[in-house]
């Protein structure tokens, strides 16, 4: 089977796709001055972006792996993130405290996603 890689550079793809499945990372690229809300709001739109790349949709994803600066932005982070997902369709999910590579960065979320029906790169 082939792999799929969107927008490949040297150092890494925006997405790659094997089999169906899709998996990629989304850092903050707007406002890094922005809060746990904010950078998460951030983060959550640019995956909808890239989920659509594949045909697929935040009802498609199958885990995330969310990296946060600190841990006392958990609750805040939870809020958004429950409320951009309908009942019932959330991934699972881990979460982990860790240094990111940009001291900007409050949270970091690498997702893994079943492409849609008719995917093609």
């Amino acid at each position: 089977m082939k792999i799929h890689r969107i927008n490949p550079t040297r150092r890494w793809s925006d997405i790659t796709v094997f089999n169906g499945i899709a998996h990629f990372v989304e850092v903050p690229e707007g406002d890094l001055g922005a809060d746990i809300r904010g950078q998460t709001a951030q983060v959550l739109a640019q995956a909808e972006l890239a989920l659509a790349k594949i045909n697929s949709d935040k009802s498609r994803l199958l885990s995330v792996t969310i990296y946060l600066t600190d841990f006392a932005n958990l609750a805040a982070f939870n809020e958004v993130w429950d409320a951009w997902f309908a009942e019932g369709t959330a991934p699972s999910r881990a979460c982990v405290k860790a240094e990111l590579a940009n001291p900007g960065y409050l949270v970091e979320i690498a997702f893994v996603a079943a492409a849609g029906e008719g995917f093609l790169d």
